[in-house]
Parts: structure tokens; sequence; C-alpha cells
């Protein structure tokens, strides 16, 4: 009972995450144009994703434009993107394979195969956090170094679309780890099955009593 409420609930967090991490890629505040010195006062500032730029004016209008050439992209936002879709698909193959080693379907017999097959589907998860964790923290890093560096006149700030896949990250860390850990306990259980004896009936005697001894 206890490894079914501990694999749900990893299967949950996993899939907060997986939602996560879709939604980080799609949103477009990776890089907030900074502000500092005499830039303070202006007019619009200027938000950068994966897949678009946008421009928010002081009046409260945005344009948001999709980026004409891949190729022409730095290499942080290639890699980012090739990686976000990669862990997206990833986390669609992890669901699907744990929802088959879960305790609460039938879709394969209960016993080692199916931990296995839970055990898999969280090691996916694990995998699928790795991959959502890289792209933030490369652009953190860029981002970070040209905002201290003096000869960088165009300097930018952490969007929000980074936190938002460091959380998704750690929530699929965390959830395909609890999945692990209920996989590995129904391993442990399958491995020393309970046997029931049923119990013996009362013989008769020849004049077609029962034996007394059977009622001692």
């Amino acid at each position: 009972m206890a490894s079914a409420v501990l694999e749900l609930l990893g299967l949950a967090l996993s899939i907060f995450g997986w939602a996560g991490a879709i939604l980080a890629a799609g949103l477009p505040m990776w890089q907030v144009s900074a502000f500092v010195e005499a830039n303070i006062v202006t007019a619009q500032t200027t938000w950068e994703g994966l897949w678009m730029a946008c421009v928010a004016h002081s009046t409260g209008h945005m344009q948001c434009k999709v980026y004409d050439s891949v190729l022409s992209l730095p290499s942080e936002q290639q890699a980012g993107r090739t990686l976000m879709v990669l862990a997206a698909l990833l986390g669609l193959v992890a669901l699907l394979v744990t929802v088959v080693g879960a305790q609460c379907t039938n879709c394969v017999r209960a016993g080692r195969v199916k931990a296995w097959i839970a055990a898999v589907g969280g090691g996916l998860f694990v995998f699928c956090g790795l991959l959502v964790l890289i792209p933030p923290s490369w652009f953190a890093n860029i981002i970070i170094s040209n905002f201290y560096n003096p000869t960088t006149h165009h300097k930018r700030e952490l969007g929000a679309a980074l936190y938002v896949a460091w959380a998704a990250a750690a929530l699929l860390f965390l959830g395909g780890a609890l999945v692990c850990c209920s996989a590995a306990g129904k391993e442990e259980s399958a491995a020393f099955p309970v046997k029931y004896a049923a119990p013996r009936r009362p013989t008769s005697t020849a004049n077609g009593e029962y034996d007394k001894k059977n009622y001692v």
C-alpha cells in the first residue's frame, strides 16, 4: 500500500515537471533586457526565448516575432531547442512506460517484470529532468558572464522561463526517484510471495459420520 502511494506521488510530480518543461520551452522570457546606469528609463522591454523574441512597450502593447533562421541563432539556443524537444518527447515515453508498470493498472501481470517496467519509467523521468536542466543552466551561465563583462554593452538578465525550467527539472528528478523507489519495494515484495494453505476437509468414517479427531 505504501509503495502504491509513493508511486502515485512520484507519477504526479513527474507529470507536473513534464508539463512545466513544455511550458518553459514555449515561454519567450529566457533572456530579459537589463537596464543599468543610463538605461533605467526606457520605453520598451525585450524578451528573448528559444522560439521567438518579444518587445513589450510601456503602453502595454506587445509584439512577438518568430526567429527567421535557425542556423543564425547562437549555439545555446539551437542546443536548447533540441534538448527541450527531446525532453518533451522522452517525458511522454516515460509517462506511458510508468503507467504500464504502475500498480493501479492491469496492462502487465503483477510481478518482477511489472516492477522493472515501472523502474525504467522512473529512470526515464530522471533522464528527462537532466535534459531539462541543461539549457537553463547554460543560458544562466552566459547571461551572468556577459552581465559582469565590462566590454558587453547590451546586457541581459535571467528570465522567468529559466526558473520554471529549473523547477520542472527538480520535479522530474524527485518524481522519477520516487517511482524508482516504489518499484524497488514492489520487486522485494514479489520476491517473497505469501503462501496460504487451504484447510483440510473433515473425512468421514465408513458409517458416514465424521471422525471426532477433526474437531479437536
